[in-house]
């Protein structure tokens, strides 16, 4: 397979029988071989998204100071801002070219939940800059809740089997900032080669070329979003959750040439997470003969704490 598949989510949300049908196969299909897709008529609409960029981009143009204001210590980088270099792909110690801004949940109707998560950050010097931040998180997480319903469906499950574990979830949404390239990288790339940790990805169309995706054949091809798409991943929790029959595909953000080095390069990722309780055990649905179950039994807060040990965002 030389290219992402492309859906349509109103075929989904359609009361056209064989229409959801056909799209509910085609992601699985997708998700099976190769764990990426691209999804046109999405939740999140253009205006929204424009404003949003503008405002990630006046934030990263700050003064290191006043960045550096809102890196919040004991966080695990999980809200607020994470400088350059920060965090490194599992099983790497040189760390990514990047710097990011982190929004987590806005807890509804649940106290005791809401005391367990941090708060977010506001940033004093851009007024519209949560505001855009939460808006954007909240048409993301409902489109991924469609998602999952059709992954539920693909794997024979309820459709909504999904839904109470996403709810109030521990979903982060990243605005990223590569910046521009000023002297020649010894090893470090934009993102070094990694999967996700969470149960899926989705990703706004990027300024700029640069994510691949690396297939089963081990050929690196690019995975790029038209303008009106958004390109969804599985990460490593569904993958371990399915027995690795939806795959968490191995991708990263490579180094721009040479003359182009000056440019910046703008991705914002919704990482679609659980909540910490949800037990990651492997379906019993996805255990035979052929593939006999491949993990051992964990909760999502259990996991999601190892990898940030192994990405260096938190001390063990």
């Amino acid at each position: 397979m030389q290219k992402i598949p492309q859906v349509d989510l109103n075929d989904f949300l359609s009361e056209d029988s064989e229409k959801k049908e056909k799209f509910v196969k085609k992601i699985g299909q997708g998700f099976s071989e190769i764990g990426f897709i691209a999804v046109k008529n999405h939740l999140l609409i253009d205006d929204i998204k424009d404003e949003l960029y503008a405002q990630i981009k006046m934030f990263f143009n700050l003064s290191e100071k006043e960045k550096s204001a809102y890196i919040i210590k004991g966080l695990s980088s999980q809200r607020g801002f994470t400088p350059v270099g920060k965090e490194h792909a599992k099983g790497r110690s040189t760390g990514d070219l990047k710097e990011f801004w982190h929004w987590g949940q806005f807890v509804e109707n649940e106290e005791e939940l809401l005391k367990t998560y941090p708060d977010n950050v506001i940033v004093s010097e851009l007024p519209r800059f949560n505001d855009i931040g939460k808006l954007t998180y909240k048409l993301l997480e409902k489109t991924g809740k469609h998602i999952l319903r059709a992954i539920s469906l693909y794997l024979s499950l309820s459709e909504n089997y999904f839904d109470k574990h996403i709810y109030n979830g521990n979903s982060i949404l990243r605005s990223i900032h590569y910046p521009p390239i000023k002297q020649e990288p010894l090893e470090a790339e934009r993102a070094a080669a990694h999967g996700d940790i969470n149960l899926i990805t989705l990703l706004m169309g990027a300024e700029g070329k640069g994510l691949q995706v690396l297939t089963n054949s081990g050929e690196w091809i690019d995975a790029i979003a038209e303008k009106n798409e958004i390109i969804v991943n599985i990460g490593d929790m569904l993958s371990r959750h399915t027995n690795n029959k939806l795959k968490s595909t191995i991708h990263r953000v490579v180094n721009p040439p040479k003359d182009m080095w000056s440019n910046s390069r703008y991705s914002i990722p919704f990482f679609m997470h659980p909540v910490s309780e949800m037990k990651l055990n492997v379906l019993e649905s996805c255990i035979c003969e052929e593939y006999p179950k491949s993990f051992d039994d964990i909760t999502a807060g259990e996991f999601l704490n190892e990898r940030l040990v192994e990405l260096g965002l938190l001390k063990k």
